[in-house]
């Protein structure tokens, strides 16, 4: 039996990327959002525009969904189908890492919580599914930051509220720590959003590449960073395992 074409899966993400934005994108945010090299996505793109499927504007260079698409139905990611994919692989990082595990996706410019496993001990804990957690200041929302244009443009012009004094509220120093997340595959938080807590996380991808969530740990700083308040390898390497096997259960194969 035939294998998935690669060019396919790779032009159905930037439609979805493109159907989720709440305006235009440029080339270089798309193949930012997707991880493909610039050359690869812009190929992409002018296939997609010669189809009628996407449409560029002239005075901006940025593309947006084309008039071939409006009787086509398009077809999202089920917050649903996230968590039911991903419950076993969250049960088990909370069982390796000994923290609380979060899975998270993007919802109007915050993380929105939809599945949250206790750590594995008896301490009292508090339900967080359903909650509401700012981009800026959280792993998930930073792993979410970096790898979804759209999420970047949800906070570009509001005022990025410092929880903490570790908070990072300064738009190119935000920019940088996402630069970061991209090239290192995770993401981090050290007291940015509550003092003595910190977190890592990774991004979860579907179809072609599309980000449709994150996964990540927290708990106490003493327990998820080394003397220098740097996240611990190992609980890394746990988090990106967990990222990469609810991706490709979601059919992101390269993840």
């Amino acid at each position: 039996m035939p294998g998935p074409v690669q060019s396919i899966e790779r032009a159905a993400a930037i439609l979805r990327l493109l159907a989720a934005s709440q305006g235009r994108l440029g080339g270089g945010e798309i193949a930012a959002s997707l991880g493909l090299a610039r050359g690869t996505a812009h190929g992409i793109l002018r296939t997609l525009e010669r189809v009628g499927f996407v449409e560029r504007d002239d005075g901006s260079g940025k593309y947006q969904l084309g008039a071939a698409l409006l009787h086509l139905g398009t077809s999202y990611l089920d917050v649903n189908e996230l968590r039911s994919r991903a419950i076993n692989w969250a049960d088990a990082l909370a069982s390796r890492s000994g923290e609380a595990v979060r899975i998270g996706t993007l919802l109007e410019g915050r993380v929105l919580v939809v599945h949250h496993v206790f750590r594995p001990d008896d301490t009292l804990q508090a339900m967080d599914v359903g909650t509401l957690l700012p981009l800026h200041a959280t792993a998930l929302g930073k792993a979410l930051l970096a790898h979804d244009a759209n999420a970047a443009a949800s906070i570009r012009d509001t005022v990025l509220e410092p929880y903490c004094k570790r908070t990072i509220t300064e738009p190119r120093a935000l920019a940088r720590a996402a630069t970061r997340v991209r090239e290192s595959g995770w993401a981090a938080e050290v007291e940015e959003l509550s003092i003595g807590e910190a977190g890592i996380a990774a991004p979860i991808r579907g179809h072609g590449g599309l980000v449709v969530g994150a996964i990540g740990i927290s708990g106490a700083v003493e327990r998820v960073c080394d003397a220098r308040r740097v996240p611990e390898p190992r609980l890394v390497a746990f988090v990106r395992d967990a990222a990469r096997a609810v991706s490709r259960d979601l059919g992101g194969s390269r993840w």
